[in-house]
């Protein structure tokens, strides 16, 4: 099961990338709306990531199952273990609050979105936060699983270009934010 949910994270993740580069230059008004990267692939990624949620339920209930089977947590020992965990639940419920702000509505024959004020950029800040946690923590182990053996070749690699995409999502949304005000 976990090399299923390895390939499904790296789906996952592929998905996102084009879904977050397409939607931040939409929000900076950089491209003429993003097409398929904003209409249909978003829907997709909602159910990988569903079922990725899942897959990350029943390997949490496996571990707590195990600890308590034997006793002991070492709590302090797996500290990233329940970063992971908990960055994927925010995920989860921030990435609702994403849907409902950007499904926008039809006013008089037109598409509007939502508005988009503090509160909003807040959660979408978070929502970022959220992500570049689970991903960033989530690097090493990914790469074991699809078989690196070295991983200081990739790692850095791979944890800087992540890290700008994210700085680069988290400028979007306040760029997005000051055209509200």
């Amino acid at each position: 099961m976990r090399k299923w949910n390895a390939i499904l994270s790296g789906l996952i993740l592929v998905l996102f990338l084009f879904h977050a580069i397409a939607g931040s230059l939409g929000l900076m008004s950089m491209n003429s709306g993003g097409g398929i990267f904003l209409s249909v692939l978003p829907w997709i990624l909602v159910g990988c990531i569903a079922l990725h949620t899942l897959i990350g339920i029943k390997l949490t209930i496996d571990t707590l199952r195990a600890c308590r089977k034997s006793g002991v947590s070492y709590f302090k020992e797996n500290k990233l273990f329940w970063a992971r965990r908990i960055s994927g639940f925010a995920i989860f419920l921030l990435m609702f609050f994403h849907i409902i702000l950007f499904k926008g509505h039809n006013a008089g024959g037109a598409y509007r979105l939502n508005f988009f004020g503090a509160a909003q950029l807040t959660t979408q800040i978070l929502l970022v936060l959220s992500i570049a946690v689970h991903v960033l923590t989530n690097v090493k182990p990914s790469l074991i699983a699809f078989g690196r053996k070295s991983l200081k070749k990739y790692a850095l690699d791979i944890l800087i270009a992540l890290s700008i995409l994210f700085i680069f999502m988290g400028i979007a949304f306040f760029i997005y934010y000051l055209r509200w005000q």
